[in-house]
Protein backbone atom coordinates (compact mmCIF):
# COMPACT_ATOMS: atom_id res chain seq x y z
CA UNK A 1 0.00 0.00 0.00
CA UNK A 2 1.84 3.65 -1.17
CA UNK A 3 -0.91 5.55 0.63
CA UNK A 4 -1.77 5.76 4.38
CA UNK A 5 -5.83 6.16 4.39
CA UNK A 6 -6.35 9.22 6.16
CA UNK A 7 -8.62 9.51 9.60
CA UNK A 8 -12.16 9.91 9.26
CA UNK A 9 -11.88 9.20 5.45
CA UNK A 10 -14.86 6.62 5.66
CA UNK A 11 -16.77 9.21 7.49
CA UNK A 12 -16.49 12.30 5.26
CA UNK A 13 -16.91 9.53 2.13
CA UNK A 14 -20.62 8.65 3.95
CA UNK A 15 -21.46 12.13 4.04
CA UNK A 16 -20.32 13.04 0.47
CA UNK A 17 -23.11 10.40 -0.70
CA UNK A 18 -25.32 11.87 1.39
CA UNK A 19 -25.40 14.79 0.10
CA UNK A 20 -25.73 13.00 -3.63
CA UNK A 21 -22.28 13.43 -4.86
CA UNK A 22 -20.43 10.50 -6.42
CA UNK A 23 -17.49 9.49 -4.91
CA UNK A 24 -14.88 8.06 -7.25
CA UNK A 25 -10.93 6.30 -6.38
CA UNK A 26 -8.57 7.27 -8.57
CA UNK A 27 -5.10 6.04 -7.50
CA UNK A 28 -1.73 4.70 -8.91
CA UNK A 29 -2.23 1.88 -6.16
CA UNK A 30 -2.56 -1.75 -7.80
CA UNK A 31 -5.88 -2.74 -8.15
CA UNK A 32 -6.10 -5.19 -5.12
CA UNK A 33 -4.73 -2.54 -2.84
CA UNK A 34 -6.90 0.45 -4.07
CA UNK A 35 -10.17 -2.52 -3.96
CA UNK A 36 -8.95 -3.31 0.12
CA UNK A 37 -9.79 0.19 0.71
CA UNK A 38 -12.06 1.48 -1.41
CA UNK A 39 -14.31 -1.55 0.29
CA UNK A 40 -13.08 -0.47 3.42
CA UNK A 41 -14.03 3.38 2.59
CA UNK A 42 -17.35 2.59 0.87
CA UNK A 43 -16.44 3.47 -2.03
CA UNK A 44 -17.67 1.53 -5.07
CA UNK A 45 -15.91 3.88 -8.28
CA UNK A 46 -12.42 2.40 -7.99
CA UNK A 47 -9.92 3.44 -10.76
CA UNK A 48 -6.45 2.02 -10.59
CA UNK A 49 -2.97 1.50 -11.62
CA UNK A 50 -2.76 4.98 -12.99
CA UNK A 51 -0.02 7.73 -13.67
CA UNK A 52 -0.18 11.16 -13.38
CA UNK A 53 -0.41 11.66 -16.20
CA UNK A 54 -3.54 8.89 -17.20
CA UNK A 55 -5.22 10.90 -14.17
CA UNK A 56 -5.36 14.18 -15.75
CA UNK A 57 -7.34 12.36 -18.58
CA UNK A 58 -9.69 10.38 -16.78
CA UNK A 59 -10.82 13.76 -14.88
CA UNK A 60 -10.89 15.38 -18.63
CA UNK A 61 -12.93 12.44 -20.01
CA UNK A 62 -15.06 12.74 -16.57
CA UNK A 63 -15.54 16.97 -17.13
CA UNK A 64 -16.36 15.79 -21.38
CA UNK A 65 -19.26 14.13 -19.89
CA UNK A 66 -21.06 17.47 -18.40
CA UNK A 67 -19.89 17.06 -14.48
CA UNK A 68 -18.22 19.07 -12.33
CA UNK A 69 -15.02 17.56 -10.76
CA UNK A 70 -13.43 17.70 -7.47
CA UNK A 71 -9.88 16.07 -7.17
CA UNK A 72 -8.73 16.13 -3.50
CA UNK A 73 -4.95 14.92 -3.70
CA UNK A 74 -1.36 15.95 -1.79
CA UNK A 75 1.04 14.15 -3.76
CA UNK A 76 3.29 15.23 -7.29
CA UNK A 77 1.20 12.59 -8.55
CA UNK A 78 -2.18 14.23 -8.30
CA UNK A 79 -0.72 17.71 -9.40
CA UNK A 80 -1.90 17.32 -13.25
CA UNK A 81 -5.18 16.19 -11.88
CA UNK A 82 -5.71 18.78 -9.55
CA UNK A 83 -4.31 21.06 -12.14
CA UNK A 84 -7.30 19.63 -14.51
CA UNK A 85 -10.20 19.56 -11.84
CA UNK A 86 -13.17 21.95 -11.94
CA UNK A 87 -11.88 22.61 -8.03
CA UNK A 88 -8.35 21.27 -6.97
CA UNK A 89 -8.40 20.30 -3.26
CA UNK A 90 -4.92 19.99 -1.68
CA UNK A 91 -4.07 20.18 2.10
CA UNK A 92 -1.17 22.23 3.48
CA UNK A 93 1.11 19.50 4.26
CA UNK A 94 0.91 18.58 0.30
CA UNK A 95 3.59 18.85 -1.50
CA UNK A 96 4.16 22.09 -3.13
CA UNK A 97 3.37 21.56 -6.59
CA UNK A 98 0.09 20.20 -5.40
CA UNK A 99 -0.67 22.83 -3.54
CA UNK A 100 0.50 25.03 -6.07
CA UNK A 101 -1.67 22.94 -8.10
CA UNK A 102 -5.06 23.26 -6.38
CA UNK A 103 -7.60 25.94 -6.70
CA UNK A 104 -8.21 25.42 -2.32
CA UNK A 105 -5.66 24.71 -0.39
CA UNK A 106 -7.35 23.00 2.95
CA UNK A 107 -5.25 24.59 6.10
CA UNK A 108 -6.36 22.36 8.59
CA UNK A 109 -4.92 18.67 7.51
CA UNK A 110 -8.95 17.01 7.89
CA UNK A 111 -10.47 15.57 5.66
CA UNK A 112 -13.82 16.73 7.11
CA UNK A 113 -12.80 20.29 6.00
CA UNK A 114 -14.01 19.02 2.79
CA UNK A 115 -17.73 18.69 3.47
CA UNK A 116 -17.56 22.49 4.85
CA UNK A 117 -15.81 23.37 1.80
CA UNK A 118 -18.66 21.98 0.00
CA UNK A 119 -21.46 23.90 2.23
CA UNK A 120 -19.92 26.99 2.53
CA UNK A 121 -19.74 27.19 -1.77
CA UNK A 122 -23.27 25.87 -1.54
CA UNK A 123 -24.73 28.75 0.75
CA UNK A 124 -22.19 31.44 -1.10
CA UNK A 125 -23.77 30.19 -4.45
CA UNK A 126 -27.35 30.94 -2.72
CA UNK A 127 -26.48 34.10 -1.00
CA UNK A 128 -25.07 35.25 -4.98
CA UNK A 129 -28.49 34.65 -6.10
CA UNK A 130 -30.31 36.15 -3.28
CA UNK A 131 -28.09 39.50 -3.83
CA UNK A 132 -28.56 39.25 -8.01
CA UNK A 133 -32.13 39.44 -7.02
CA UNK A 134 -32.42 42.25 -4.52
CA UNK A 135 -29.79 44.15 -6.86
CA UNK A 136 -32.03 43.42 -9.95
CA UNK A 137 -34.73 44.28 -7.89
CA UNK A 138 -34.13 47.55 -6.18
CA UNK A 139 -32.72 48.71 -9.87
CA UNK A 140 -36.27 47.61 -11.74
CA UNK A 141 -38.48 49.33 -8.98
CA UNK A 142 -36.24 52.83 -8.73
CA UNK A 143 -34.98 53.64 -11.71
CA UNK A 144 -38.17 54.01 -13.86
CA UNK A 145 -40.06 55.47 -11.02
CA UNK A 146 -36.68 57.99 -10.74
CA UNK A 147 -36.44 58.98 -14.61
CA UNK A 148 -40.28 59.47 -14.32
CA UNK A 149 -41.87 56.77 -16.14
CA UNK A 150 -44.81 56.13 -13.93
CA UNK A 151 -45.27 60.11 -13.26
CA UNK A 152 -48.78 60.06 -15.35
CA UNK A 153 -49.49 57.75 -12.48
CA UNK A 154 -49.00 59.80 -9.70
CA UNK A 155 -45.96 58.13 -8.55
CA UNK A 156 -42.39 59.77 -8.74
CA UNK A 157 -39.72 60.24 -6.46
CA UNK A 158 -36.67 62.99 -6.35
CA UNK A 159 -33.42 61.42 -8.12
CA UNK A 160 -32.23 62.01 -4.33
CA UNK A 161 -34.06 59.84 -2.25
CA UNK A 162 -34.03 57.24 -5.55
CA UNK A 163 -30.68 57.85 -4.25
CA UNK A 164 -30.99 56.89 -0.97
CA UNK A 165 -32.87 53.94 -2.19
CA UNK A 166 -29.71 52.61 -4.15
CA UNK A 167 -28.05 53.01 -0.87
CA UNK A 168 -30.78 50.28 1.44
CA UNK A 169 -30.03 48.27 -1.93
CA UNK A 170 -26.40 48.06 -1.51
CA UNK A 171 -27.12 47.45 2.30
CA UNK A 172 -29.66 44.58 1.99
CA UNK A 173 -26.98 42.95 -0.12
CA UNK A 174 -24.36 43.90 1.98
CA UNK A 175 -25.49 42.64 5.00
CA UNK A 176 -27.43 39.53 3.32
CA UNK A 177 -23.39 38.52 2.36
CA UNK A 178 -22.30 39.00 5.94
CA UNK A 179 -24.87 36.28 6.91
CA UNK A 180 -22.29 33.66 5.44
CA UNK A 181 -19.63 34.42 8.52
CA UNK A 182 -22.34 32.47 10.78
CA UNK A 183 -21.13 29.32 8.89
Amino acid sequence: MNDIVKENAKEVIENIKKIGIETIMLTGDNKETAETIGKELGINNIIANVLPSEKAKVINDLKAEKKYIMMCGDGINDSPALACASIGVSFNNGTDIAMDSADVILNNNNLSSIIKLITISKKTVKNIKQNLFWAFFYNALMIPIAIGLFKPFGISITPMLASIAMIFSSITVILNALRLKRI
